[in-house]
């Protein structure tokens, strides 16, 4: 497996429950992680402290990273929204949709240019199987993420030939302080399976240090993604029964 000595790596969310596996992974491969959240990073190098929500600071984060362009970029910070769509706050919508997509959308813009002046570099996103199926009472989630993917696939096409890679990875639901007990109440009603998140964190630093350019997570929503960009109707079919359970309980 390729190593990353002497690179630079910046992570936002670095201090969450998938954020922080990650970079420590990241830096036992031998990158210099820069951790960006809320709170100190503590599987990181260095860590900037900043909240992405405030325009002044992603701004800054911006023209730093503009200035001292890392070798990688990974965007995994992220908020949740759970619930009917009907009931969601207009500000608990914007926010979602701004960590979930604004921010990676900033970011990525930040390094793109000075990457491909380089001629080298990686962009990585972390989506969500939940992006690419798209489930209710997770609406504004899945279409930001959703939305990322997109953002992923087209800065890849604007970058290739460049040198500058660009990479999205879809994981499942993972066992974290991420998801609240609504959330967990959901997985169990449903029978979605939720991983470690140092099992997570393997996969998607695999999937980093092999320059991979999609991955989803899991072997049948592998499958699932497909149906559901064929034959989105037959997944409407197989959610019949869990919706029904979860509107029992929820609604």
């Amino acid at each position: 497996m390729p190593r990353l000595d002497g690179k630079t790596v910046v992570v936002t969310g670095a201090a969450g429950g998938l954020g922080a596996p990650v970079a420590r992974l990241l830096g036992e491969a031998g990158a210099h992680v820069i951790g960006v959240d809320r709170v100190e990073c503590p599987t990181c190098a260095e860590s900037l402290i900043a909240d992405l929500s405030d325009d002044a600071a992603l701004e800054a984060l911006a023209a730093r990273l503009g200035r001292e362009v890392p070798d990688m970029l990974v965007n995994i910070a992220g908020i949740m929204r759970f619930g009917l769509h009907e009931e969601q706050a207009m500000a608990d919508l914007a926010l979602c949709y701004r960590i979930n997509l604004l921010v990676p959308a900033v970011l990525a813009r930040a390094v793109a240019a000075p990457m491909r002046a380089r001629g080298s570099g990686q962009i990585v996103n972390i989506g969500s199987v939940l992006g690419a199926i798209p489930y209710p009472w997770f609406a504004a989630y899945s279409s930001s993420k959703a939305g990322l993917a997109a953002l992923s696939q087209g800065v890849r096409r604007e970058l290739m030939g460049s040198g500058v890679t660009v990479t999205h990875i879809n994981p499942r639901a993972a066992r974290t302080p991420f998801n609240n007990a609504q959330v967990n109440r959901f997985l169990d009603l449903t029978g979605m399976k939720a991983d470690e998140p140092l099992w997570v964190a393997e996969r998607i630093v695999s999937a980093i240090l092999s320059k991979r350019e999609t991955v989803n997570i899991g072997a049948m929503e592998r499958i699932y993604v497909a149906l559901n960009a064929i034959a989105p109707k037959l997944i409407d079919t197989g959610l019949a029964t869990q919706v029904k359970r979860v509107r029992a309980e929820f609604c």
